[in-house]
């Protein structure tokens, strides 16, 4: 093939969509070399400070989508300081210069100033889409500016946003010829909206499909914006509170048996439970129901909703929801591919959910393959059954609100039932896991996890041995996060070059000294080893036995960034 011309071959690697399918063909010869250079669209980069923008740019000079991450998983547990860093701004001034033709930008876990969206909104005039994931920095008024200027933007997702909402008037920015909007997702926005805006704003825009509203989006305007686009698909409810069999109760009730095409509901933000069967009617077709905020809604109510949708094949719910209620799932929603539990936060009829909730779902739903499960307590024998009935899990993430507790019929550690789900489910790629654990369970992870990619740690371990069972046998991993275990500088010493093969190591809490973090600096220069001391010490005082709190290490090819506060130390 290498003798085909440049534009057959570059025709061919249209059809190659998967970036690790591309690195590899890339690597066959200089003439693919160039080719994938050249052709490559789409790039995905897992770490901001892995390499720098002009770098990106001088392989990679026509892009038009990029996936871009910046603060390590653990910040969203607050592990990670509020200004240990992660700026989009560098890479937007970049590529403003040199990719006029950007369309698509996802960023997640950055600090996005509204000076790097006003620079979006007037850099690239075929912008289509932003999406913003758990991101800070910025107000509405960098939104007003996309608003106003990306007259194209077909996507504007914002989930779990840190944002200034200083005006509600951003929506009122879009012009009055803008009809190209297919997604609008703000329902992390606590601020009011201009409402009237945002009707008319929906209603030119026939071609809308998502639309997810805050809080402060009323009943009466959500029943004017569903007569408006009867033809949304996904619709995420803000504020859900009216009184029942009053006009707006039956005016929503008429509108929303208009929106045959919803296949996907989430939000209730607030809620009056005695008006949930207004949507009854669609939930039969519904695919996706994400009610992880929706603390408003009890146990009982969540079941009844469920009994609806048989049709479901992702599910997100508060552990409210309890045992019982995920055995109606179970029964119900057959099709099911995806849970998610979440720790309720409010009071009232809160229940967490057990193995019996596991267990039954496992029984009722063989397709499962992703899962997320905040539990009270969980049993070996429960996992093991899991093991059998699920195996084709490909995220298995079980979180015990103990973490250190053991099965509570034999007492025993977890490590059988994890040690059963990772021999069954031969493609899993993702998995987090609690509970008293020992080196035992990393043993079987290690055997038998051969495709795993994500592995994230808390409070498990007994030595040292645990942490080397993982780094020696996962060939296929990429990323390990650890905090609370017993791990320390013979596991992380033991096989540096490990690391070049793998995306990032972040340990806190574990027996990982300074000495060994240097050491591991100085044998791995491709390395940024990064300690991140809240304390203000200076490093040149500090004895190198004393334990590193938090370390990230990550693989870089251009070395430490320049960017980095004086709490975060550079090796």
């Amino acid at each position: 093939m290498t003798y085909f011309p440049d534009d057959v071959l570059e025709h061919i690697f249209d059809f190659v969509t998967v970036n690790q399918d591309r690195n590899a063909i890339s690597l066959v010869s200089k003439t693919w070399y160039m080719v994938d250079k050249w052709s490559r669209k789409k790039i995905f980069i897992g770490n901001c400070y892995a390499i720098t923008p002009e770098r990106v740019i001088a392989r990679f000079p026509n892009v038009k989508s990029v996936i871009l991450k910046g603060k390590p998983h653990f910040a969203d547990f607050n592990l990670v300081p509020h200004d240990w860093g992660g700026f989009v701004l560098p890479w937007i001034q970049a590529m403003s210069k040199s990719y006029p033709g950007l369309e698509e930008l996802r960023l997640k876990r950055m600090i996005v100033s509204d000076e790097s969206l006003e620079l979006i909104s007037c850099s690239f005039p075929d912008f289509q889409s932003l999406v913003l994931v758990t991101c800070e920095g910025f107000s509405t008024d960098g939104l007003a500016a996309i608003a106003a200027n990306c007259r194209v933007l077909r996507e504007l997702d914002l989930q779990e946003n840190d944002i200034d909402d200083l005006r509600g008037h951003w929506i009122s920015c879009f012009p009055e010829t803008y009809t190209s909007l297919v997604s609008l997702n703000f329902a992390c926005l606590k601020g009011e909206v201009n409402l009237a805006s945002l009707e008319k704003l929906v209603g030119r825009c026939q071609n809308l499909k998502s639309l997810k509203l805050n809080r402060t989006v009323p009943l009466g305007t959500l029943q004017k914006i569903l007569t408006r686009a009867p033809q949304l698909e996904d619709l995420g409810i803000g504020s859900y509170i009216f009184v029942p069999n009053s006009e707006s109760y039956c005016n929503f009730k008429n509108a929303i048996l208009n929106c045959k095409s919803i296949r996907s509901l989430s939000g209730f933000l607030g809620i009056t439970l005695r008006c949930l069967q207004a949507v009854y009617p669609i939930c039969l077709n519904l695919a996706t129901l994400n009610l992880s905020y929706a603390p408003g809604i009890p146990g009982s109510a969540l079941i009844g909703l469920i009994r609806n949708c048989p049709k479901l094949q992702r599910l997100w719910v508060l552990d409210c929801i309890g045992d019982k209620g995920l055995g109606v799932v179970a029964s119900t929603c057959k099709e099911l591919l995806e849970l998610r539990v979440f720790p309720s936060l409010a009071g009232g009829e809160h229940t967490a959910v057990t193995e019996e909730g596991l267990v039954a779902v496992s029984i009722g739903c063989p397709k499962l393959h992703s899962l997320l499960y905040f539990c009270h307590q969980m049993t070996n024998a429960a996992l093991i059954t899991v093991a059998k009935n699920c195996p084709k899990f490909t995220r298995f993430r079980l979180c015990i609100l103990d973490p250190m507790k053991p099965d509570p019929i034999t007492l025993q550690p977890l490590d059988e039932g994890f040690g059963a789900i990772v021999q069954s489910c031969k493609g899993l790629r993702r998995l987090s896991l609690s509970g008293l654990l020992t080196d035992q369970v990393f043993l079987y992870i290690g055997m038998y996890a051969e495709l795993l990619e994500m592995l994230s740690v808390a409070f498990a371990g007994d030595s040292d041995k645990g942490m080397l069972y993982v780094l020696n046998g996962c060939k296929n991993l990429r990323k390990l996060e650890i905090r609370d275990s017993p791990f320390g500088d013979l596991a992380l010493l033991d096989d540096v070059g490990k690391y070049e093969t793998m995306r990032s190591l972040w340990m806190s809490s574990c027996n990982v000294t300074l000495g060994g973090c240097k050491e591991l600096a100085e044998r791995m220069p491709r390395l940024n080893v990064e300690i991140i001391n809240e304390k203000n010490q200076m490093v040149e005082n500090l004895d190198e036995s004393q334990k590193a709190e938090k370390m990230y290490v990550y693989r870089t090819l251009d070395g430490p960034r320049g960017d980095a506060p004086n709490f975060v130390w550079n090796l």
